[in-house]
């Protein structure tokens, strides 16, 4: 059986260069200078990422398409945080973002400029892009977060298929902790809110308080499907076993997030009353950074962790 064509080409979006990688009909684009932004996954004509009012709004701060939460993912539960012997404060760093309850949220790295996209290739069937930040180099990411590393990701493009593959390295004299996420927004083509279901595995539900922290114990629960609740989901789980999968189901259309190691813990958002539904990879729970539960990079050694997109 021939390879699919697979393809890869640039193109200006909001005056900054985007890269749209093709592999049959299926087409993904991302934009480096807006936080490595991915703007656009579809087959077809068929849209399975959802940007709310644009990709701008991760200018201020906000979330949309398929962001990058880094160098943690979440909330933090104060204006300061413990590595080792180090207190790192938050109170006066800039370029946080906070949520309604004041507290940091999703890191520093969304709409951010910096990214370099340095190795861009298309064959074998599938359209490849890697691209890589260096923390160490940006004042205002290591402020907040003063572990030096190195971010790379890789996005695999295959038919109705992305495979995005994140890695950490610890650069510096430091250990470095691992706490990132990503937080794409999914909305299923020719789709109605009523037929939604979200599809779980066997998982430990976190217990959060009214400002979505941990601090409840978490609850097992075994693989459900369930319909979207009216009043929406914003719900942090645990994976109990080595079936690391979310997924949004339709009556005619799905989209599923497989996670591999690298992913202990997943997230489920949608707002209220919203077809648009975040099924969230993360390394670490909610908080972890406070509560010192986060794996650690050691110097000279890097962390690695995969999730693939698969669509229908």
């Amino acid at each position: 059986m021939p390879l699919v064509a697979a393809s890869t080409r640039t193109a200006t979006l909001l005056g900054r260069r985007a890269h749209i990688l093709r592999a049959g009909t299926t087409t993904f684009t991302v934009v480096p200078d807006l936080g490595l932004l991915g703007t656009s996954l579809r087959v077809g004509r068929r849209e399975y990422l959802d940007l709310a009012d644009g990709p701008l709004r991760v200018l201020g701060g906000h979330t949309a398409g398929l962001p990058l939460l880094a160098p943690w993912a979440n909330r933090i539960g104060g204006d300061s945080y413990r590595v080792g012997q180090r207190t790192v404060e938050l109170a006066d760093a800039p370029g946080l973002h906070r949520e309604g309850h004041g507290l940091p949220i999703h890191g520093t790295m969304i709409g951010r400029p910096g990214w370099v996209a340095d190795r861009v290739s298309a064959g074998g069937g599938e359209a490849r892009l890697s691209a890589m930040f260096d923390s160490g180099a940006d004042p205002e990411v290591m402020a907040s977060f003063p572990f030096p590393h190195r971010l790379r990701v890789t996005f695999r493009l295959r038919p109705a298929e992305l495979a995005v593959t994140t890695s950490l390295a610890a650069t510096g004299r430091v250990r470095v902790p691992v706490s990132f996420g990503w937080h794409p927004y999914f909305r299923l083509p020719g789709e109605e809110l009523g037929d939604l279901r979200v599809h779980l595995p066997a998982v430990d539900r976190l217990g959060l308080d009214e400002r979505m922290l941990p601090t409840a114990p978490a609850v097992p629960e075994p693989p459900s499907c369930r319909p979207l609740c009216p009043e929406g989901h914003d719900d942090a789980f645990r994976f109990r076993g080595r079936t690391r999968t979310l997924a949004l189901v339709g009556r005619r259309r799905s989209v599923t997030v497989s996670m591999g190691a690298g992913y202990p813990f997943g997230q489920v958002y949608a707002p209220p009353g919203s077809p648009v539904v975040a099924l969230e990879p993360m390394t670490a729970a909610t908080d972890s950074l406070r509560h010192g539960t986060t794996p650690m990079v050691a110097p000279g050694s890097s962390f690695s962790a995969r999730f693939r997109i698969s669509l229908s």
